[in-house]
């Protein structure tokens, strides 16, 4: 007994009060791109980078594009930069509502904000079910999806749940890849789901393949045929990016 003691004392208080308040200390989430301008003919954080997430362009106003939709924000790109232009913040506010506004620049530093679905706020505002289907992923976002409901994060109170079923789903969390030998249990998990339902892609895996992006063993037309509502980047995605971003989705107010 007193050593249970010892450890609730060690550990302190781990339920998180404000979700929308909490930043992980230490945690390499947002790039930061400076106004510096690049090194003449410097190339070396595209040659590091291991999605293709960087872009160059040296006659643009913004010589330097991040794709979060590809970033597995190793940091690999920060230390090679001779100008020190590329950098990362603890910022977990990741989440889009279109896959086209997942990229940052230096004079785009912030993504768009998550618009309030007021179609989706009226039907899952109070409860939403989601079904999670990895699709070939590593089990890193899959791990961090089952944190969602645990006593740090306890998504549940805003009536946000993880389902066994698709039968018992309002939508589907979609992680890793999406493989050809997962391709049809994904379909089949969608086609399970009763409408109306929705999609949300968790991890540069689901959004745009990642690491594996051009690997002839995936097969990722399911995203061309149901677009997701909330795209969360990260590798693997943080609870609290997701959280952030369905609340934005939902118009989940923080003081509920």
């Amino acid at each position: 007994m007193f050593e249970s003691f010892a450890v609730r004392h060690a550990q302190g208080t781990q339920y998180i009060a404000n979700l929308r308040a909490a930043q992980p200390a230490g945690f390499r989430a947002k790039p930061v791109i400076a106004a510096d301008a690049c090194a003449p003919g410097c190339t070396a954080c595209t040659q590091v980078c291991p999605s293709q997430a960087i872009r160059l362009d040296t006659t643009g106003a913004d010589a330097v594009a991040i794709d979060l939709g590809r970033c597995v924000m190793c940091g690999d790109c920060a230390p090679v930069c001779p100008t020190q232009k590329l950098s990362f913040s603890n910022d977990v506010r990741l989440c889009a509502s279109h896959r086209e506004d997942l990229v940052v620049t230096a004079a785009r530093p912030n993504l768009s904000p998550v618009a309030v679905s007021a179609e989706l706020k009226k039907r899952f505002g109070r409860s939403l079910k989601l079904r999670s289907v990895s699709a070939g992923g590593c089990n890193g976002c899959e791990m961090e999806v089952n944190a969602w409901g645990n006593v740090n994060f306890d998504l549940g109170r805003y009536g946000i749940d993880i389902v066994a079923s698709p039968r018992h789903a309002d939508g589907l969390v979609l992680t890793g890849p999406i493989t050809r030998n997962m391709m049809e249990a994904l379909q089949l998990a969608w086609e399970a789901i009763p409408e109306p339902r929705i999609v949300i892609a968790v991890g540069a895996c689901a959004i745009s393949g990642g690491v594996y992006a051009e690997s002839p063993a995936l097969a990722r037309e399911f995203l061309d045929k149901y677009p997701p509502s909330l795209y969360v980047p990260g590798c693997p995605a943080h609870p609290l990016t997701f959280i952030n971003g369905i609340m934005d989705l939902l118009g989940i107010s923080p003081s509920v």
